[in-house]
């Protein structure tokens, strides 16, 4: 097993490598010196997506959302509180898909809020629907 762990870094979307030592730390991106980990959700878009999936270490959880949706609206504080709890043993992030509609389409999301948790880029869970952040929690930690 490695002690160290790949994090895409949130600003640049960099790729460093952390010492497991390391990960409760403030660390800061090599490349841009911004933190790693700032306790919220990673606005996505199409080329950040698919690095932050395939390329970080940790588990990556995507709300897939809309800005016309209340309980997405409503879900996003949760989402966040979340994030503030449990990074940086995942990294939280948001797509918009009123702004990215393929990649909605492209893992199946056909209600939002959706949540999925990512895992080497592979899908491992799904829960859709709004929650707040004592369940996102649990179903993470589940």
């Amino acid at each position: 097993m490695s002690n160290s762990l790949k994090i895409v870094c949130p600003h640049c979307v960099t790729v460093n490598r952390l010492p497991l030592a390391r990960i409760e730390e403030r660390s800061l991106c090599g490349n841009c010196k911004h933190p790693l980990f700032t306790g919220k959700p990673v606005e996505l878009n199409p080329s950040a997506f698919g690095a932050h999936l395939l390329r970080n270490d940790i588990p990556v959880v995507v709300d897939f959302w809309a800005p016309w949706c209340a309980p997405c609206r409503t879900m996003a504080p949760a989402f966040e509180q979340a994030a503030h709890r449990l990074e940086p043993g995942f990294r939280f992030s948001r797509l918009n898909t009123e702004q990215y509609p393929k990649l909605g389409d492209q893992y199946n999301v056909r209600s939002i809020p959706t949540l999925i948790e990512f895992v080497g880029g592979h899908e491992t869970r799904r829960q859709s629907g709004a929650m707040d952040a004592g369940s996102i929690v649990r179903w993470l930690q589940g």
